[in-house]
């Protein structure tokens, strides 16, 4: 085993009123699914601007960054680590069904402590986001 150990004992705080999952899969409705053992961050469901902040990425594999948006407008996500820009990208957030983005980075890319911020066009946007280390 590898040092998963590290990445999961991370300390995440999340911006707002979002939950940091790690329990069951959500519900039917959800946006985004738990992302199980890959799993580094879930914030569940959001509405409106927020982001989540962690110390737990492991620099020898890639980081995975999901969002997911739904209620018209779009979010613009940004993903920020060691005080460097490594991902930004906007979801359009269709009304009545999900718009998700998603970019990979490089092992290297995202190392230790990293934060994602996203920035919705008007309050009642939902988003949800995941961020993943797969083996």
């Amino acid at each position: 085993m590898r040092a998963r150990s590290v990445v999961t004992v991370a300390v995440a705080a999340v911006f707002g009123l979002a939950g940091v999952g790690a329990g069951p899969a959500v519900a039917a409705g959800g946006l985004l699914p738990h992302p199980g053992p890959d799993g580094l961050v879930w914030v569940e469901e959001m509405t409106g601007d927020g982001g989540v902040a962690s110390g737990g990425a492991w620099d020898r594999l890639p980081t995975v960054l999901t969002v997911a948006c739904e209620g018209g407008g779009s979010v613009a996500v940004t993903m920020d680590s060691q005080d460097v820009r490594v991902a930004e990208f906007a979801v359009d957030c269709p009304v009545g069904s999900a718009g998700v983005g998603s970019v990979t980075m490089d092992a290297g890319v995202v190392r230790g402590s990293f934060t994602v911020g996203v920035d919705a066009s008007h309050d009642s946007v939902r988003w949800a986001l995941t961020v993943t280390q797969p083996e």
